[in-house]
């Protein structure tokens, strides 16, 4: 889940799209793991805001490039977060690792966590593109749920991946989670979670997981129909 119930996201505007990203101070009784070392828990949530906030500049100012150039912003809006740490400490127990900042930092890949929601299919895979042609960026993992969605029908691009976050007198190379889709299916995953966020998991009437799977077809349907729409009109407009 990108968004965990600690979260606490706010919109902003900038660049031409959307920005949403999570309020700091998170209370510190949420961090009972880190009683007795309070200054390394802010120095980790820090590296964490610090490759958030550089990630989302980079996708940014590639949004503002293709305003100035093209006339088009690929992006719709950006989404920001940083895990909890309640999220974090459950996501190490599930895994049965030890909990603390260093197995945080080594075995949880997506603690910094930048979701990129583009117009249409094509714009997801362009700016992933260009993303990856950025030679401070690391990519360590890319999964392809828009080709080959999940068993309930999610799509969307993931690359995990590395970036360098420069400080006064260190650079620290951080691991985040890069979700990139199109509204549609950021429309459908929104009230996917919803329902199975709002439903105990086992209490799921049946077929439930077929009917999810039938309906991303059907938004994925409409996404590609919105796409050829919008690429006829590009290309009528070129030939005027």
């Amino acid at each position: 889940v990108f968004f965990d119930r600690l979260s606490r996201p706010h919109f902003t505007s900038a660049g031409g799209c959307v920005i949403l990203e999570e309020k700091g101070g998170q209370r510190m009784e949420e961090t009972a793991w880190f009683r007795g070392d309070d200054r390394e828990f802010l120095v980790m949530h820090n590296l964490y805001e610090a490759a958030v906030k550089q990630l989302t500049l980079k996708f940014e100012i590639l949004n503002s490039e293709f305003r100035v150039l093209y006339a088009q912003n690929p992006i719709h809006h950006i989404e920001s977060r940083v895990k909890s740490f309640a999220g974090i400490e459950a996501k190490l127990k599930k895994k049965g690792l030890p909990v603390n900042i260093a197995s945080a930092k080594e075995n949880v890949n997506d603690i910094a966590g930048v979701r990129v929601v583009c117009h249409y299919i094509d714009d997801v895979y362009r700016v992933a593109e260009m993303l990856e042609r950025q030679k401070d960026i690391e990519i360590v993992r890319r999964q392809d749920y828009i080709k080959t969605p999940n068993y309930n029908g999610y799509r969307s691009l993931h690359l995990d991946i590395r970036v360098p976050v420069y400080f006064s007198d260190r650079t620290e190379f951080v691991l985040a989670e890069i979700q990139i889709r199109t509204v549609a299916m950021d429309f459908w995953a929104s009230l996917e979670h919803d329902i199975r966020y709002k439903a105990d998991k086992s209490k799921l009437p049946p077929g439930i997981n077929e009917e999810m799977f039938k309906c991303a077809d059907k938004i994925a349907e409409i996404d590609r129909q919105m796409q050829d729409m919008y690429q006829r009109i590009k290309a009528s407009e070129n030939e005027e």
